[in-house]
């Protein structure tokens, strides 16, 4: 006779930093919590591996965290005492020009305003107050529609954060802040003319000019990404939380009994799982949820470092190559219109460069991606490598292999990756707080006990638990009648 399945008072349904943070706040407030992995290996999209050869480490999923080491609920666990280590490369990001210029983000405000000519003063009266509030600023960004603990520095930062990426740019004169402030937008991966792209911009500059003031900045985690889901899963397991790998979840049937679950995954699954139990309205609402472009992504295994033209981009950790606003603002449209542009912009992280655990001795590994349009299989390597080539000559001569995902394979890696949609479902505005329906409680479903924690869930994509945390809040409320136990940190 089997014993009886083990009865939790919450179930999380994947285990990534979502997933894991909201068990964490709900372990915290002394519940019994489980996560269930599909994988054999926790993470989501902060896993590392042998893509190429052994001994060279590569992130699967994200590499360079501005928003996980600035965090107001990482900030607030004591994950350094589970291994989690930061290295900060002495610049943030670079941006290759023509002509072997670069503008660069540095861990100064004004240091980085002095790189930018006539444009000096402009940088320093957007991006000062930005930096001076944001401790406290990012926990109203970082979260739902509310009415926000700080309003008036709210208020100041939505004015610049509201209009589109190319009307802030018209602010700027020279090349150099221009093609700055677009690399920045581009992580929105929509295009630069869409309303709120500033935001993304300013969000990712503030985080970087954090850590002179509190120690954020642009770090990667030292011996890859996987170490932050390890740590975050290590401390959990401390306060009593379990963790159960290769768990796939198919139908409700295979979900311990609980008295609430959370999801962290996006629409599309959820509807796999929990079929007809949702109301026909919020049924047709998460259907109707947009995704946007995905991505093509390629990992090097390299014989030595890339031999970038711009001596600055030697000493960055994340490079944007896309060249002038111009450029960026027609390849991130093209995309966005379903086309493959010859010129993509590419995101590149180079970590090895600052943390020798990555490859063996004198080697070293690249990380990198160029959007392509949502479920495209077209082969962007010659593009990507073009865009390598056009602001470091000579990088070909240095690669000993090379592992690429199209959307397909990104998708078929982490499900919650639709299309190859890194942030589970474009942030637009349609899609800003309204995700993944319109509701003033967004991670509360229709029905009773189920919760949704993924980056479908505002604030949205990124690395830094504040779905997870937020979800998990309103699992407190509802189901439990407490209140979070997990006071977020504001320096």
């Amino acid at each position: 006779m089997n014993a009886p399945e083990k009865q939790y008072d919450a179930v999380i349904v994947g285990s990534g930093p979502n997933g894991l943070s909201a068990a964490i706040v709900l372990a915290r407030a002394g519940l019994s919590v489980v996560v269930l992995e599909a994988r054999s290996v926790i993470g989501g999209g902060t896993r590392s591996a042998e893509l190429t050869l052994p001994g060279f480490v590569h992130d699967m999923g994200s590499a360079i965290h501005p928003l996980a080491a600035g965090s107001p609920l990482f900030r607030s666990l004591p994950l350094a005492d589970h291994g989690l280590e930061w290295i900060y490369p002495p610049i943030a990001a670079a941006h290759p020009l023509d002509g072997g210029k670069a503008a660069i983000l540095t861990g100064s405000v004004a240091d980085t305003a002095r790189t930018l000519g006539v444009d000096e003063a402009t940088y320093l009266k957007l991006m000062e107050p930005i930096v001076q509030h944001w401790p406290t600023l990012a926990v109203d960004v970082l979260g739902p529609l509310r009415f926000p603990k700080h309003p008036i520095d709210l208020a100041l930062f939505g004015l610049d954060a509201l209009p589109p990426a190319t009307y802030l740019a018209s602010r700027f004169k020279t090349t150099e802040a221009r093609a700055l402030l677009a690399g920045m937008a581009a992580h929105a991966i929509q295009p630069l003319t869409n309303l709120t792209t500033s935001a993304i911009a300013l969000v990712l500059m503030a985080a970087g000019h954090q850590r002179a003031e509190s120690g954020s900045g642009w770090p990667m985690p030292k011996g890859g990404s996987q170490q932050i889901a390890n740590a975050l899963a290590s401390y959990l397991k401390s306060l009593g939380g379990e963790i159960q790998t290769d768990r796939t979840v198919r139908t409700l049937a295979d979900i311990p009994k609980t008295r609430a679950v959370l999801f962290d995954l996006t629409p599309k699954q959820i509807l796999s799982i929990v079929g007809d139990r949702f109301s026909t309205l919020y049924r047709e609402q998460l259907k109707n949820y947009r995704y946007g472009p995905g991505i093509f992504k390629i990992d090097w295994a390299l014989d030595g470092p890339i031999p970038f033209t711009n001596a600055d981009c030697q000493r960055a950790g994340t490079i944007h190559l896309g060249g002038t606003l111009e450029e960026i603002v027609l390849a991130e449209q093209q995309t966005y219109d379903g086309k493959h542009p010859d010129r993509p912009y590419v995101l590149l992280a180079q970590q090895s460069r600052f943390d020798p655990t990555r490859a063996p001795k004198g080697k070293h590994t690249t990380w990198a991606y160029c959007h392509v349009p949502n479920g495209s299989t077209v082969d962007m390597t010659n593009q990507i490598e073009g865009q390598l080539e056009r602001f470091a000559p000579g990088f070909r001569d240095l690669v000993l292999a090379r592992h690429t995902m199209n959307t397909a394979q990104v998708e078929a890696w982490n499900p919650n990756y639709v299309g190859g949609d890194i942030n589970g479902g474009i942030i637009d505005i349609g899609q800003l707080f309204t995700r993944p329906t319109i509701s003033l409680t967004p991670y509360r479903t229709s029905e009773t006990g189920m919760f949704i924690c993924s980056s479908a869930t505002p604030p949205g994509g990124g690395v830094h638990g504040m779905c997870g945390y937020h979800a998990a809040r309103v699992v407190l409320r509802d189901s439990f009648g407490k209140d979070v136990p997990v006071a977020l940190s504001t320096g």
